[in-house]
């Protein structure tokens, strides 16, 4: 079977993205023609300018519908497009140029139904962008699950940078209603349905993340709450990893309290160890000691932000049994 590509790209009063976006796919090192969709989801500022400038050089197909999430929209766009491999991305992305030919190349030598890549910063990002970034893919952080190549089998993709077959989604009915989270969600999902997922090295996206420090708080703090109402739903996903942001969190209250009741110091000495060592891979990654200290900053933001969360979520949902759409009902698109 010849794959032919559909890219799906939700968008959300972002119209600025989309052009950087398209400009990325305009340098594509790939001969095969190629379709990118873009779902303008219920936007009051929408990029319907920005594409039609762009018509005459890129494939493109534009969409408006009312607002339903991320995940709809992404379903939403698959429907519509004539290709039989979908390729999803955010719309704060940009794509390298060998991006599409890394991906067919990969899915000739070994199809899967579902892949993913990581995700990386571009020189021309911020220092808070990368700072952020290293905190959110550094294998001290997350626990490399993002993407790394010892997990080419059996990886959960995240729709920032995320492929699916039409026949995955046309068997599995696509994105669920949980936002975020619905990635992970539909990559067990496909794999329960018998299609495998892999992990494609050199697939990267750059991943922009127009965020401050308060809006990467509620993202973070999002994830916590929806790690343990997926484990709930797929009791095979869940990880003893999961539950480290959370120790993290408890260990500094413990060592916090300990230091005052006896005057020392000493019971900081791991954290110091590990915030070191966090520092000095950033410094070797970006060369850069402003973002190795903006990062450890990342650091604390994401571990507070997901592991008060994570705990809240896991006493309400898993040990109390109760309705998560109930108890966090903005976790949910109607």
């Amino acid at each position: 079977m010849k794959l032919e590509f559909s890219f799906i790209i939700p968008v959300y009063n972002r119209p600025e993205e989309i052009r950087e976006l398209l400009e990325s796919f305009s340098t594509m090192d790939f001969d095969d023609p190629f379709e990118i969709v873009i779902v303008e989801d219920g936007s009051g500022e929408t990029a319907l300018a920005i594409v039609e400038n762009f018509k005459d050089l890129l494939n493109i197909s534009y969409y408006y519908k009312e607002n339903s999430g991320p995940g709809d929209s992404r379903n939403y766009g698959m429907k519509r497009a004539t290709g039989n491999y979908f390729i999803i991305l955010d719309s704060d992305v940009l794509i390298p140029p060998h991006y599409l030919e890394t991906v067919a190349a990969f899915l000739e030598e070994q199809f899967v139904d579902c892949y993913g890549g990581s995700d990386a910063a571009h020189e021309s990002f911020t220092s808070v962008q990368k700072a952020i970034n290293h905190s959110m893919t550094s294998f001290l952080t997350t626990g490399g699950i993002r993407g790394n190549k010892k997990q080419l089998g059996d990886f959960e993709p995240r729709s920032f940078n995320m492929g699916i077959s039409k026949k995955a989604f046309v068997t599995t009915g696509g994105f669920g209603r949980i936002h975020p989270g619905e990635d992970p969600d539909l990559s067990h999902r496909i794999r329960k349905a018998g299609f495998r997922t892999s992990f494609i090295p050199n697939a990267f996206v750059y991943h922009k993340r127009r965020i401050s420090w308060r809006k990467f708080y509620q993202q973070v703090r999002k994830f916590g709450l929806v790690r343990p109402i997926l484990s709930k739903w797929h009791p095979d996903s869940a990880k003893i990893t999961f539950w480290f942001p959370t120790l993290f969190v408890g260990y500094i209250c413990c060592a916090i309290i300990v230091s005052l009741f006896l005057k020392n110091a000493w019971a900081f000495t791991p954290l110091a160890v590990y915030l070191i060592a966090v520092g000095v891979e950033a410094i070797v990654k970006t060369s850069s000691l402003k973002i190795a200290v903006l990062a450890i900053y990342a650091v604390f933001i994401q571990f507070f932000g997901y592991g008060f969360a994570f705990l809240q979520s896991t006493f309400l949902v898993r040990w109390l049994n109760k309705d998560p759409q109930k108890q966090f009902p903005k976790l949910f698109f109607k």
